[in-house]
């Protein structure tokens, strides 16, 4: 299939799923700003935004998008590959794996919010994939093992293969319960890479983000088998990856524009954006 009969096939799909659900919502920009640590993901509380690096999380005034704290790590570890943030009882919860060694290994890695101090990890070692983000919803942890299609190492082989990637729910402590893949749909969508991003928002739905696609995905759990199902496919000003919706403002979400090299040799740099949901008559 031609790359054009491949983008109308999944325009009309769009139609058809917003069809099927009712009009889709759309996302109002409210807010930007550039921020040098924005190149991974970004988490949210009442009074801050946290943008998130490899190995570098900054902590931001929501109003004036001033500096306030910065927590930094050693760029040979023990932390090498931080991928969102998500913030609930004063820590912060950041997803973390060795992206692009072998064998993958993944961990949560935990800080203070106030203070930015680490204070703890849990380690999940090698099972799934590379974790890329981490929600609390509804009494359980959700986080998705990320697999790849883009070759890696010295053979060049595929990192693990993007149908691999898994979304498992987890108890208080950790302990899986249940796993879900994820449609072609999307996997198509993200190329080489996967899903990046997800937050869970205050109408229910799962919000997905790809590695790079300017695109938001409303999924919901299946009412059988094990694979999500994709409702709705909202434009997002973004370019992947995590994302997270402000629980003290319900209906607000965070996402990020990783600056490309060519942005920054002409002086730009990652932004945070910030949208309002709107759903549509």
């Amino acid at each position: 299939m031609s790359k054009t009969a491949t983008y109308l096939l999944a325009a009309f799909l769009t139609l058809g799923l917003a069809a099927e659900s009712g009009a889709a919502p759309a996302l109002e920009q409210i807010g930007e700003f550039t921020v040098p640590e924005a190149n991974q993901g970004v988490g949210v509380d009442a009074r801050h935004f946290y943008a998130v690096d490899n190995y570098v999380i900054g902590k931001y005034d929501k109003n004036t998008g001033t500096l306030v704290k910065k927590w930094q790590g050693d760029r040979k570890g023990p932390i090498l590959h931080l991928d969102s943030a998500m913030l609930m009882d004063g820590k912060l919860y950041a997803a973390h794996s060795n992206y692009p060694q072998w064998p993958m290994t993944s961990s949560i890695e935990i800080f203070d919010a106030e203070t930015m101090a680490h204070i703890g990890t849990y380690r999940f070692g090698i099972r799934w994939g590379s974790l890329t983000w981490a929600d609390w919803h509804d009494g359980h942890w959700w986080m998705t093992f990320a697999n790849y299609d883009r070759l890696l190492g010295p053979g060049k082989t595929p990192y693990g293969h993007k149908a691999n990637t898994v979304m498992v729910k987890f108890t208080k402590d950790y302990r899986p319960v249940q796993t879900w893949t994820l449609p072609k749909t999307i996997l198509d969508r993200f190329e080489d890479m996967t899903n990046s991003g997800g937050s869970w928002g205050p109408d229910g739905y799962l919000y997905l983000t790809g590695h790079d696609p300017a695109e938001l995905y409303r999924m919901r759990l299946p009412k059988a088998g094990s694979v999500l199902e994709l409702v709705d496919i909202i434009p997002m000003n973004i370019r992947g990856q995590g994302i997270a919706w402000d629980r003290s403002q319900p209906g607000v979400i965070y996402g990020i524009i990783r600056a490309t090299a060519k942005e920054r040799a002409e002086g730009g740099g990652h932004k945070v954006t910030v949208f309002r949901l709107v759903e549509r008559p």
